[in-house]
């Protein structure tokens, strides 16, 4: 396969996931902030940090309000990582590999592109923003359940998984740090009621509270919670599944190909350090020092898988 398909394919899934996992974080941080006592719209500086677009929000506002925050979020062709502008660069993706996907797929990017752009092409307001987050879900979840449908197990599909779960990781990872290190109020909040709400929104958020309440039952606290999404191999959007998932089509593309070695070296890595890490281990290191090192080191396995498989060349 070119590097150019094997990078179009990487992409197009990423993309995908990114306009679903901006939709989560838009959510978290709807529902968090109705658990905060005084709340300011300050408190979206967090929620643009976690997704790493607050700098560009800066360059283009003078000032902090909810409405800008998540219409940036959202809609903004600026931002390189709203929702609009990721469902065009997969759709653009999706079109520089069609012969490489199946009919089926191309029709769920398609169907997705189009009504996402006419959800958003107007500023959404917050008696819709609920209703329209369900339809970037739902659209994901179609484009994600077709691949599996209809994609053949092969080179093709294994850079789609590679793509998804990237991205999944990374922003499971976020979703966890906008809540225990931005956003708690503070340290005296942990154990209370608000602190357990707020927990119970990253479950939320994550599609994670049906699997966690047949794990735990009524019981269970944030120590769990932050146990079942960093740790849990079982958990679809847990860090130790996506980087299980990340190593197993690697060792797939190595056994066909001979290539991805240092990529499978740097999720081994990952999966045998940070993640093999017991929960009191991830506490007294730092949760929040944890999460970003985790991070940093998704963006360096990101790195790897484009040189090891030449995709720009």
């Amino acid at each position: 396969m070119l590097g150019k398909t094997a990078n179009g394919l990487f992409w197009m899934y990423r993309y995908m996931e990114r306009a679903e996992n901006t939709a989560r974080l838009i959510e978290t941080g709807q529902r968090i902030a109705l658990t905060r006592l005084n709340q300011t719209d300050e408190e979206w500086k967090s929620v643009l940090k976690s997704a790493d677009c607050l700098s560009g929000y800066r360059a283009a506002h003078d000032d902090m309000s909810r409405d800008q925050a998540v219409d940036w979020m959202l809609r903004s062709k600026d931002n390189s990582s709203s929702v609009v502008s990721s469902v065009n660069a997969a759709r653009q993706n999706a079109r520089l590999v069609r012969t490489a996907i199946t009919g089926e797929v191309w029709e769920a990017v398609n169907s997705a592109y189009m009504a996402l752009k006419s959800a958003l092409s107007r500023k959404v307001s917050e008696r819709d923003l609920p209703s329209v987050l369900r339809l970037i879900r739902h659209h994901a979840a179609l484009v994600r359940g077709v691949t599996h449908g209809t994609m053949l197990r092969n080179q093709i599909y294994d850079f789609a998984r590679l793509g998804t779960f990237i991205e999944r990781a990374d922003n499971t990872a976020r979703i966890l740090d906008v809540k225990y290190y931005v956003l708690l109020p503070s340290a005296k909040s942990v154990g209370t009621s608000i602190d357990n709400v707020q927990w119970e929104s990253i479950l939320r958020s994550v599609s994670a509270r049906g699997g966690f309440r047949m794990e735990f039952g009524a019981g269970g606290g944030p120590r769990e919670i932050a146990e079942f999404l960093i740790l849990d191999r079982r958990m679809p959007r847990s860090l130790a599944f996506c980087a299980g998932k990340l190593g197993d089509n690697l060792n797939y593309l190595a056994d066909d190909h001979g290539a991805g070695a240092a990529s499978r070296e740097r999720v081994s890595a990952l999966e045998n350090g940070l993640l093999s890490k017991d929960i009191n281990d991830i506490f007294q290191f730092g949760l929040h020092e944890f999460l970003q090192k985790t991070i940093e080191e998704i963006t360096n396995i990101s790195r790897q898988i484009e040189q090891d498989f030449r995709f720009y060349a």
